[in-house]
């Protein structure tokens, strides 16, 4: 019984979380996240 109550509750959390991940809100703060990397190679370019 109890098992089964933890499995539900983290298939819950688990499904709240994809949720959060894939708004629609939050693609631009994702967007910007993963081009981070490449903008630091480009500022260290064209330091002296």
């Amino acid at each position: 019984m109890l098992s089964g109550i933890i499995t539900t509750i983290l298939l819950l959390l688990f499904l709240a979380g994809w949720a959060w991940a894939w708004s629609p809100r939050r693609t631009r703060d994702f967007d910007e996240a993963a081009r981070l990397p490449l903008e630091s190679d480009v500022h260290q370019e064209n330091a002296p």
